[in-house]
C-alpha cells in the first residue's frame, strides 16, 4: 500500500508490480508510473505522444 502522489489517497497495489507499470488512482484518476518496487516509488506517468511513424 502506498499513497497517490497527486491527491494523497491510499492505493492498494498488487504483489507483482513491475518497474514501468502504469497505475490509475481510483480517487483522482491520475496515471502513475512505478519507478521502483522496493520500496514502491511512483511518479506521474509520461503523456503519450504521437511518433509520426518513427
Amino acid at each position: 500500500m502506498t499513497d497517490c502522489i497527486e491527491c494523497g489517497a491510499d492505493l492498494t497495489l498488487h504483489e507483482s508490480l513491475e518497474i514501468g507499470e502504469i497505475i490509475d488512482c481510483g480517487t483522482c484518476g491520475a496515471e502513475l508510473e512505478v519507478i521502483d518496487t522496493d520500496p514502491v516509488a511512483l511518479d506521474t506517468a509520461p503523456e503519450l505522444e504521437e511518433d509520426w511513424g518513427e
